[in-house]
């Protein structure tokens, strides 16, 4: 429990900050598994679908300072690489 009013704020700020946090990571993790699992079933065309949405989450994440900007590129790169050895 906060001991001043200041602390009282931090905490309530904290509470609100990782909650975002958790549903913008939640969101990323999600449809990067979505594209992986269409990549791995070999549905280029589902996953050429899916490819704008993900990027867009993990730019937006990066945008926002929820994950490093190099990892945001790590994972577009690293999907595209994906994609492009599907037949």
């Amino acid at each position: 429990m906060a001991n001043t009013k200041s602390a009282a704020k931090r905490a309530r700020q904290t509470t609100g900050r990782t909650a975002a946090n958790k549903r913008v990571s939640t969101n990323v993790k999600t449809k990067l598994r979505d594209i992986r699992v269409a990549v791995a079933a070999g549905k280029k065309a589902e996953a050429l679908a899916l490819m704008p949405k993900v990027s867009s989450a993990l730019d937006k994440a990066a945008k926002t300072g929820r994950i490093h900007k190099n990892k945001a590129n790590r994972h577009k790169g690293d999907l595209a690489r994906s994609l492009a050895a599907l037949k």
